[in-house]
This record gives C-alpha cells, structure tokens and sequence, in this order.
C-alpha cells in the first residue's frame, strides 16, 4: 500500500530586512505587524522585548522608529504562506489622483477607511492586500464609515508627514455636500461651536457641542432647496470627529441617513425610497501636492444614488 504524505512548508527562518526611505518614521512593532500579517501581536511584543528582534545588530524596544538603511533582524515566526486564503479581500477602488508621494481615491458609501470597532478590516487593508509590493500605504485622514467620497492615502512617509501638518494648519480645503432636513436660510454662514467626545452608556463614541469642547470649524453654504430639505455645502476648516454632523444637527439641520444625529422617521422615509445610506459626500479637495507643492484641485461627483434622490425631490418637492 502506497502512503501518502504531506509535504510539510518549510520552516520559518531567520530574515534581515533593509529599510529603504519610504518605511524610514515608522516605529518598529507597526512595522512588525504590517510585515508579519497573520502573527499575533502579542507574539511581536514578546519578541521585542525577548532581543529576538535586533536593529543593526543591537536590542531595541517597541518604540523605536526605524531610519533608512537599517537592518533589521526578525526572528522566525509562523506567517501565511503566499498560497494561503488571505484574511483580508483584496480591493481596487477607483483613483482619482495618483504618482509617487499619493493616492486619492473615490471611498464608497458604506466601507471603513481602516478595522476596528467591531471592523475586521477597512480600505486601507484591503488596498494594502490587493498592492502587496507597496512599500507604504497609510492614510493621509479619515472618513466616516458612511461619507463617500476624497480619501487621501500617503506612499511616502514624507508625504504622510507634510499632508498631516497642511491639514492641521488647515492649507487645505475639504468641500462637502449634505442633503439636512430643514429649510436653510443663509447663503454662507460660519459654524463656530466647539466639540467634545463622550461615550454613551452602552460606549458608542458620539460628539456634542460644549463649550469644554475643541475648537471647530465649518462654512456651510446653500446650494439648492427641495421643500423640507436642503442640498449644503461644507467647507472643513478644522478636521474634528462628526464635525459637519454634529455642527448641522446641533443647528436644528441634521444629515438625511445620520443614524447617530438624525431622525430615525427621516431615514425610515428615505430607506423606502432606496436611499440606504448618509447623504454626505467629500467632493472637493483643493490642496497644495504633499512633496512638490502643485496645486491639486481634486473632484468626485455625487454617487448616482445621491442623484437619484436629488431628482426625486425636484420631481416631488
């Protein structure tokens, strides 16, 4: 009788890995974990602090920021074989600007920007396994799970870098549409009410305007009427969590689809209509390039189901 075996995959060796200048900044356990997908973090820290992983030849701890032209030495561990199912799905999301600082993407409706919260994985996982010879891919900022639209992802640590402090010092312009429940009546008006983060009794993030809150700031402008709603836009001036959300719903204006700041009657009505979503869309980005300093002028127009629901109310209001 003829056995069958296995073959066996072989076992994990010792590996050095040079860092180049696009992974120089990073601290070396975010570096571990993105390297050693599939190991537990746990098994990453014990090996830091074990001297199993070594910087140059010397012992280092989990805050170490790698500098170009180390070398660094990870010990064996058991990691997913190329031929593996991978955790997470690969996803390829349309571009609207790229080169070799940046990427701009169209984010849909309805998806992550990163995992967790109760998330297995986000765009920037899924953009990192369907580019797996992407040195760095890290975002730039954050979107909403449910806000669609200009979501900015650095290739370059130099460009992560610049990108935080033009948006920190607000050099950029972030242009929003939202579709509020309500007449609005100023042509242009300035939201200055400050934010504060709490957690509700179940944890649930949330944010209210309190005067113990950060500073914050929107420009909303009127951009068309339907009746009992509004199509606004918001221009960001300061990049706080819900910032547009809870500045428009404080005001007596909440999001159409806002399942944290609106109606629950508004989204049951616009659920039966076919919209399942938040009607807040990033279409404009106008920011200086990260590394050169062009001008970028950026745009993603409203996603068809956001049109749909604005020719309905042309039809109906």
């Amino acid at each position: 009788m003829r056995k069958t075996v296995n073959a066996k995959s072989p076992a994990p060796s010792v590996r050095f890995v040079e860092i180049h200048a696009e992974q120089a900044g990073q601290r070396i356990d975010n570096f571990l974990i993105r390297l050693c997908k599939g190991v537990p973090k746990s098994h990453l820290y014990k090996a830091i602090r074990g001297g199993e992983v070594r910087v140059n030849k010397g012992r280092i701890n989990a805050e170490y920021r790698l500098v170009a032209g180390d070398l660094v030495r990870v010990p064996p561990m058991r990691l997913p074989q190329a031929d593996e199912a991978r955790s997470v799905p690969p996803m390829v999301f349309p571009v609207v600007f790229e080169d070799d600082a940046m990427v701009v993407i169209n984010k849909p409706a309805g998806v992550a920007v990163h995992g967790g919260s109760g998330v297995s994985f986000g765009v920037i996982e899924q953009m990192r396994a369907a580019r797996p010879d992407a040195l760095l891919l890290e975002l730039a900022h954050r979107l909403d799970r449910e806000t669609s639209g200009l979501l900015m992802i650095a290739k370059q640590r130099k460009a992560l870098l610049r990108l935080h402090d033009m948006l920190r010092e607000s050099e950029g312009r972030k242009h929003y549409q939202a579709l509020v429940v309500g007449d609005w009546v100023n042509d242009r008006q300035h939201m200055r009410q400050p934010l504060l983060k709490w957690l509700t009794a179940s944890g649930e993030r949330r944010v209210r305007v309190d005067a113990e809150g950060k500073v914050a700031h929107t420009i909303v402008t009127l951009q068309k009427r339907y009746g009992r709603y509004s199509l606004l836009g918001a221009e960001l001036r300061t990049g706080r969590t819900h910032q547009i959300r809870v500045h428009l719903a404080s005001a007596g204006y909440p999001i159409v689809g806002d399942e944290k700041y609106g109606s629950d009657d508004v989204r049951d009505r616009f659920f039966k209509l076919g919209f399942r979503r938040m009607f807040l869309h990033a279409g404009r980005l106008d920011i200086p390039h990260p590394i050169t300093g062009e001008p970028l002028n950026l745009v993603a127009p409203l996603p068809p189901d956001c049109m749909k629901i604005l020719d309905y109310l042309e039809q109906t209001s």
